[in-house]
Parts: C-alpha cells; sequence; structure tokens
C-alpha cells in the first residue's frame, strides 16, 4: 500500500504539471503514455514491439494522435488518416503471408484494434485539453474528477455495502453496489466542481452527461479486465510499482473522452 501510495503521488506530480501546461509539451508526453500503453496491449498476445507488426502500429498510431491543429503535414502529403490506416492493414495483411501464417490473420486484427482502443482515446485526450475557446483544461479536469470519484465511491461502497457482484466472470471484486455508488460518487464530484470551475453547459445536462460518463468509465475498466483475463495477465505491464501499466491507469480515459465529444459536452 505504501509503495503504491508513493507511485501515486509521483506520478501525480509529473501528470498533472504536463497537462496544465498544454502545448506541446503536453503533446509529445500523451506521445509517450500512448506508445507505452500500444505496447503494453501487444505484449499481451506476445507481438514484439520491436519488430515489423510492432512498428506499423506505433507509426499508424502516432499519424492517429496527431492534432487537428497539424493535419496540414498530412494534407502536404496528400494523404489522409483513414488512409494511413488503411495502408496499415494491408500491410499487416501482406506480413501474414510473409511470415507463412506464423504471423496470423488474427494477429493483424488484433494489432489493428489495439492500435484504435489505445489510438481513439488518446487523441481525444489531445483534443480535449486543446479546444480552441481555452476551455480544454476545466474539461480534462471534469473528466478526471468523473473518473477519481467513480473510482473512489465504486471501491469504498462495494467493499462496505456490495453483495451482488457485477461481472464475476471479468472482475470478481466489482459489484452492482459499487457500481451504482461510483455514479453517485461521480454526480457529487460534478456537483462540486460545477460551482468552483466555468463549464458552459446546462446542469442538467451535465449531470446526464455525468450518469452515462461514469458509467462507461467502469466498462472501460471491465473492457481492460476481460483483455487481461483472457491472455492471463494480471496487470498490463510494471512501469507504475504498485498500480500495474499506464493502461491500467488509463482504462476508464479511454472511453469517458471520447464519450464527451460524442455527447457534445465540448
Amino acid at each position: 500500500m505504501k509503495q503504491r501510495i508513493i507511485t501515486g503521488v509521483l506520478a501525480a506530480a509529473l501528470f498533472i504539471p504536463v497537462v496544465w501546461a498544454g502545448g506541446l509539451f503536453f503533446i509529445a508526453g500523451i506521445y509517450f503514455i500512448a506508445t507505452v500503453a500500444l505496447y503494453e496491449v501487444l505484449r499481451m498476445r506476445s507481438i514484439q514491439f520491436r519488430s515489423i507488426p510492432g512498428a506499423i502500429s506505433m507509426i499508424t498510431l502516432w499519424i492517429f494522435l496527431l492534432p487537428n491543429e497539424y493535419y496540414e503535414l498530412l494534407n502536404q502529403l496528400n494523404y489522409s488518416k483513414i488512409e494511413t490506416a488503411l495502408l496499415s492493414v494491408l500491410l499487416l495483411l501482406v506480413y501474414t503471408v510473409l511470415k507463412k501464417n506464423r504471423f496470423t490473420f488474427d494477429d493483424a486484427a488484433f494489432a489493428v484494434f489495439a492500435m484504435l482502443y489505445v489510438g481513439i482515446g488518446f487523441y481525444y485526450f489531445i483534443e480535449t485539453r486543446n479546444v480552441e475557446d481555452g476551455s480544454g483544461i476545466f474539461w480534462v479536469i471534469y473528466a478526471l474528477v468523473i473518473i477519481w470519484s467513480t473510482d473512489s465511491g465504486a471501491y469504498f461502497i462495494g467493499k462496505s455495502m456490495g453483495k451482488k457482484k457485477l461481472w464475476p466472470d471479468i472482475s470478481p471484486n466489482k459489484t452492482v453496489e459499487g457500481f451504482i455508488g461510483g455514479i453517485i460518487s461521480a454526480l457529487a464530484g460534478v456537483l462540486v466542481l460545477y460551482f468552483l470551475v466555468p463549464l458552459d453547459t446546462a446542469l442538467w445536462y451535465l449531470l446526464l452527461a455525468s450518469i452515462i460518463l461514469s458509467a462507461f468509465g467502469q466498462i472501460g475498466d471491465l473492457v481492460e479486465s476481460a483483455l487481461k483475463r483472457h491472455y492471463g495477465v494480471k496487470d498490463s505491464g510494471n512501469i507504475l510499482p504498485g498500480h500495474g501499466g499506464l493502461l491500467d491507469r488509463f482504462d476508464s480515459l479511454l472511453f469517458v473522452l471520447p464519450l464527451m465529444h460524442i455527447l457534445q459536452l465540448i
């Protein structure tokens, strides 16, 4: 527990100033985190990062993460993100032939999905922080409040009141009571935030969206748990002693940030 607390404090001390600063320093930080997260996912299926499929996935991820403000770089080459993604799919399929099915169609599909799984969430992290009206930092704080409040509420309420298992085959410790408690805690956190931070959204819609985001944040955690259980992995990595890998810390965020844009909060 002591190691977990120390790691959490040190990680927050590095992460929060980078997010607050924004700009190229922030973008570089997200690129690093996303790259490590992709490495952690590929490793679950024993796809080496220092391999042709690993390199294709990494380069495609980097292009996918490219913020809209730098999209001109691709336009000058007359390529779009979709075209580069399609090219990566074709290259991975060609590699299945070159490796005579030692690298299979399933491996190629996994590499593509790994890139999308990691890339979508972190792309929207960059886009959320960099919104043109300058409110990005407040929306990032909003997302973090939802996730941290949900995690805390689900843990404490689930531990004290939890009886009915939520999804025992995937995550034996999670309960229905904890799931609901996490949503209630998120609403409480958002209510406090609403009166402290200038979020230009009607309160009723913010609370409705927060219920959806809290629920999907918990589902995001279950998705990663299902992935790890399928491949017999306890943690996605060991870069954060006491916490596991970077994907373990950002699994909820990968679902919450894209949904914030889909719900047109931003």
